[in-house]
């Protein structure tokens, strides 16, 4: 059984007050810090659907940190666990998924959730990426390599085009995360929902 946001996510009462039944799931993409765990979880409870993290995922499957697949097989190794990890997921019934940041990157995770999702890149800027990471020290493996300014500044440069290809795109360094969810919710709503 995926993740719920909230134990009251499933509850009858609760999703008849969410504003509109997700027909689609909605996938966030984006650099790590930009929220997509956060805003995530409270977007699945606004619309009474299941939520998932797809890192999370991962390590129920592999049964290790991601830490600790990276150090024993690679970042290779662990994008291809990966793929397989979000396109299971993405054949299940909607949900609210957050992909970890280099997931949307690979080209076939891509085209599935293309085929199968609406997708909404999370973009924050630097110092919001680097703030927000800072506090979650020793689980980014990417970060461990190097200075963080300069990874995050790397990974900005690379991935940052292709992120543009997801269907929308919501900024989230300067707001509460609940206005974000307001936002997509109105930005994806014909896309996502139910009928």
């Amino acid at each position: 059984m995926l993740p719920i946001a909230s134990p009251d996510a499933t509850d009858t009462e609760f999703r008849a007050k969410a504003p509109w039944q997700l027909g689609r799931s909605i996938v966030l993409v984006g650099l790590m810090g930009a929220g997509k765990t956060s805003i995530g979880k409270r977007l699945a409870r606004t619309l009474g659907a299941p939520f998932a993290d797809a890192d999370e995922e991962i390590v129920t499957a592999a049964g290790l940190s991601i830490p600790d697949i990276f150090a024993l097989y690679g970042e290779a190794r662990f994008r291809e666990l990966e793929r397989r990890v979000v396109a299971r997921m993405l054949d299940e019934r909607p949900m609210v998924l957050a992909l970890g940041g280099g997931a949307f990157i690979d080209p076939g995770t891509r085209e599935k959730v293309t085929a199968r999702a609406v997708s909404v890149w999370l973009r924050a800027d630097l110092e919001t990426l680097l703030a927000r990471t800072s506090r979650k020290r020793g689980t980014r493996p990417l970060l461990e390599s190097g200075d963080p300014r300069e990874v995050l500044s790397g990974l900005m440069e690379k991935r940052h085009p292709i992120y543009g290809l997801a269907d929308y795109a919501v900024d989230t360094q300067t707001e509460p995360h609940e206005s974000a969810v307001d936002r997509i919710v109105a930005l994806v709503e014909p896309a996502a929902r139910l009928g």
